[in-house]
């Protein structure tokens, strides 16, 4: 799966553009990013994809020296279970 990453999101579009996941951290103060917003779509639950995107997510902030937070109770579930 193609996942397009931004600074402050990490995003998986169709062929038509829509977005089919996508997860955000914003940087709430400084050097600290709170993941608060999880979504994948209907049609790609079941199949790891929001995992995935927490994964990605952590290991993008931690390659930039960041703090992990979440607001998002996926992610915050999935940090207390994977560090």
């Amino acid at each position: 799966m193609d996942y397009i990453k931004l600074p402050h999101s990490i995003k998986h579009k169709d062929e038509n553009g829509r977005i089919l996941a996508e997860i955000t951290f914003p940087e709430t103060a400084p050097g600290v990013y709170t993941i608060n917003h999880t979504y994948v779509s209907d049609e790609l639950r079941g199949q790891g994809v929001a995992g995935d995107l927490v994964q990605m997510a952590v290991d993008q902030i931690r390659e930039q020296g960041g703090e992990v937070r979440a607001t998002c109770s996926y992610a915050a579930g999935w940090l207390k279970k994977n560090g």
